[in-house]
């Protein structure tokens, strides 16, 4: 059934990305100037998971370095690389400079003048999951870089600014913004069935399946494509000659855990520990949360700190909250 399953995979870039037109457009306007000498802007992207945000910005940047060759572009995911010198490590590989960086004990001012020292053209860099970052001060020092360009990629706007202090904020206040909504139920139709050509044998599905993977995906692409993913794989390991809406239902469960098991695989110790905390209590208050955390963490991070995690996993449905001020509790999301 599944004839090429990259078409399936997360991180697959289309030659074509659908119903993104008007943002493509304002982004590609923005980082026009470098092609012609000019000065491009930062950008940010945001909205909810799985509205194609990443999407749009590395698809950009392949076009830009199809006309382009010789501007270096990089990716940045600032789960994994969340300090400066996870981040500077990475924009040094971005310029073919990955072994200029002889120490972690290097002084972090030190580090961007050895960045600075190796710019000599516009460099364009993705920041994804930039909420994420433990360190946003390295948005100052990137901005201070006249050769560098940011694409900001995050969740919600206010996640973003209000943990910058107020020079990044008074300079990042003017960048071109992008707000990305959920897909409606007819354009998820319409990226899956262009997905399922790719990968799948013809005829592996029709439209009334494709239409009942978009009602429980709820607008979120990602979870659309981990369903037809877990459907197709299934039923290849089962034989079946087309993807029924009972198969479907028998993936969804798996497709929605492998989802949550992507998104546990990306948290660091500070955010395992909160997870691991919350997952032996049904409920925890979040005083008694912090109260635990702080028991089995060595150097615990600041309790603003904590509340961005926490908001972090709440948007990525791994726990959730009710109940407010005293009465708010977390818990694990158990069902969707």
């Amino acid at each position: 059934m599944i004839e090429d399953g990259r078409a399936l995979k997360d991180d697959f870039i289309p030659l074509e990305v659908e119903f993104r037109n008007q943002e493509l457009n304002r982004l590609s306007e923005a980082l026009a100037p470098c092609l012609e000498g000019g000065t491009p802007e930062n950008t940010v992207i945001y909205g909810p998971t799985g509205t194609g945000k990443t999407c749009i910005a590395k698809y950009t940047l392949n076009q830009l370095q199809d006309e382009a060759p010789d501007i270096p572009t990089q990716y940045i995911n600032c789960w994994q690389d969340y300090n400066k010198y996870r981040t500077v490590e990475r924009l040094m590989e971005g310029l073919g400079e990955g072994d200029a960086i002889q120490s972690r004990w290097m002084a972090k001012d030190e580090l961007i003048v050895r960045l600075r020292e190796e710019l000599d053209r516009p460099y364009i860099v993705i920041l994804d999951e930039i909420d994420q970052h433990q360190e946003p001060e390295i948005l100052y020092d990137l901005y201070t870089l006249p050769e560098v360009t940011m694409i900001l990629i995050t969740n919600r706007e206010t996640q973003l600014f209000h943990r910058l202090d107020d020079r990044v904020t008074s300079r990042l206040r003017g960048a071109p913004r992008l707000k990305l909504t959920k897909y409606s139920s007819a354009e998820l139709v319409s990226i899956l069935e262009t997905r399922a050509r790719w990968a799948l044998s013809p005829d592996a599905i029709g439209d009334t399946e494709l239409e009942f993977i978009a009602e429980n995906a709820a607008g979120d692409a990602r979870v659309a494509i981990s369903v037809l993913r877990s459907a197709a794989t299934y039923g290849d390991r089962t034989g079946a000659e087309r993807i029924t809406e009972r198969l479907i239902e028998e993936a969804i469960p798996g497709a929605r855990e492998e989802l949550r098991q992507q998104t546990l695989e990306k948290l660091d110790g500070h955010q395992l520990r909160l997870y691991n905390i919350i997952q032996e209590h049904d409920e925890i208050k979040p005083g008694d949360l912090y109260a635990a955390y702080e028991e089995r963490s060595e150097d615990p991070m600041t309790r603003r700190t904590i509340r961005n995690y926490l908001n972090k996993m709440e948007h990525y449905r791994l726990i959730e909250s009710s109940g407010r001020s005293r009465a708010k509790v977390y818990s694990l999301v158990t069902d969707e």
